[in-house]
């Protein structure tokens, strides 16, 4: 079966439900999908003053979707939002944020581990000093993509508008600081780039537009072809160190697995098929920009293996559950459906999935402990 195929054969061949009811339940509970322990377990604390004597991160810079949003989205109208509890009781006290786990990203890990700050802040947050400020703040929004259709159903912030942000922010700070400092923040910064999942999982798969105008290899194509251009975007901007994360294993969503398994709870191929294809694309991409943008030091974060060998060898990583998620069921709930009504499972750490969508903070951390190396290879080689 040809790649551009294989997506619509998977869905038509399932009649046990209506696509209609399904599109609507997976837009709707699909919050923020991507494609990022406190009390639980802590980073090295010792290792994180090392890195910042031998790095020198000035700041850390995220765009992208829920696996990276601090917050943003508490300031926009629109359903997708996670700043109520249980999200965020296991964050520091115990409060929601806007971050669609129970505590800390991977974006809050990396600021940690090379000494600047505990958390990265969302932008729109009013309440930042500037001190918050220059050492990186949050410009991601849970629902969106690098297609901008994908932030315009979920009324979200599209990456191109991140951008504006971006802008925004360094004349914002440049009045503050001057040019020279400015200029240094800049150069010794890292930015992470966590999007594209949300194309694929709310908008290409469960509704009808992109798919009566692409193949799914076309549309791969055509996210990928819009994510170069975000790259240029940030570059032009003065972006110089990029983390651009792949797709997850779409298929070993628990809400995927709900929707199209069709009663079977184990990974969905198919869909992990996809993942795994626009990964080899993203990869290729990647070289190619790093010669091309002047100065620019490209890496692929490569979530998929490690996640997929969460999910499939649960015990080598202290994990129990990986078929649902902590919050309610697990089997559908996220965001709005998440809520304090909902009954939550004991023991997250032992959970890879928080809700049915989005990591556990205990997940976040186990990848960001598996990313280290690639971490301090990127860094002391960027010095």
């Amino acid at each position: 079966m040809r790649s551009s195929d294989f997506m619509a054969d998977e869905i038509s061949t399932k009649k046990p439900h209506c696509l209609f009811s399904q599109s609507l339940v997976l837009l709707i509970f699909l919050l923020a999908l991507a494609s990022s322990c406190q009390g639980l377990l802590q980073a090295d604390s010792s290792s994180a003053a090392v890195k910042q004597n031998v790095t020198r991160v000035s700041a850390v810079f995220a765009f992208g979707d829920s696996t990276l949003d601090s917050g943003n989205n508490n300031y926009l109208v629109t359903p997708y939002k996670s700043d109520f509890l249980p999200y965020g009781k296991d964050f520091f006290g115990h409060k929601p944020t806007g971050r669609f786990t129970n505590g800390r990203l991977l974006t809050d890990f990396a600021a940690s581990y090379v000494g600047l700050k505990e958390e990265v802040p969302a932008y729109l947050d009013p309440s930042l000093s500037l001190d918050d400020l220059i050492t990186g703040v949050c410009f991601a929004s849970a629902g969106s993509g690098f297609d901008p259709l994908t932030a315009e159903i979920n009324q979200v912030i599209p990456m191109g508008e991140q951008i504006d942000y971006f802008r925004d922010y360094l004349s914002r700070i440049e009045l503050q600081v001057g040019p020279d400092r400015m200029d240094k923040i800049m150069n010794n910064a890292v930015f992470i780039i966590s999007a594209g999942t949300n194309d694929f999982a709310a908008n290409y798969i469960p509704l009808p537009i992109r798919k009566k105008m692409f193949s799914i290899a076309d549309y791969q194509n055509f996210v990928l072809q819009n994510l170069q251009e975000f790259l240029q975007g940030i570059h032009k901007l003065g972006a110089r160190k990029m983390a651009v994360v792949g797709l997850p294993p779409v298929g070993c969503l628990p809400v995927i697995i709900t929707l199209f398994g069709f009663g079977d709870r184990k990974c969905i191929e198919a869909f992990n098929s996809m993942s795994i294809i626009y990964n080899n694309k993203l990869k290729d991409i990647l070289r190619k920009a790093s010669t091309v943008l002047q100065g620019a030091q490209l890496i692929y974060v490569d979530v998929f293996t490690p996640l997929y060998d969460f999910i499939l060898s649960p015990n080598k990583y202290g994990f129990e559950e990986t078929m649902v998620g902590c919050c309610g069921t697990g089997m559908v709930e996220a965001g709005l459906a998440c809520n304090a009504n909902s009954l939550v499972c004991i023991d997250a750490s032992k959970y890879v999935f928080w809700d049915s969508i989005h990591p556990t903070e205990k997940t976040y951390l186990t990848l960001f402990n598996y990313f280290k190396p690639l971490i301090d290879n990127f860094l002391e080689s960027s010095n």
